[in-house]
């Protein structure tokens, strides 16, 4: 935990040392460096087995918990809509 936060503060220092420099190829370097962490996390997954064996069940939480999200989300939109209009004195 203090190794992160240690990392992160050194980081905030080096930036701040340098923030008068042009730094335009570090973008770059920031989206390979997640690309393989991103790899990484596929071969760590990949390689549990508990994991792996239940995908089924995570893919059906996750679909479900994603619908839900979906539905709650347009229904609240839909009701603050129709609130914002009537509220206002418009017709819909």
């Amino acid at each position: 935990m203090f190794t992160v936060i240690g990392v992160m503060f050194g980081g905030i220092a080096i930036g701040f040392l340098l923030r008068r420099q042009r730094l335009s190829w570090i973008g770059r370097v920031i989206t390979v460096l997640i690309w393989v962490l991103l790899f990484l996390l596929g071969v760590e997954v990949g390689g549990n087995r508990r994991i792996v064996e239940g995908l089924a069940t995570l893919g059906g939480e996750a679909l479900m918990i994603a619908l839900a999200c979906v539905l709650g989300s347009c229904v609240l939109a839909w009701g603050l809509w129709h609130w914002l209009y009537k509220r206002k004195g418009r017709s819909v």
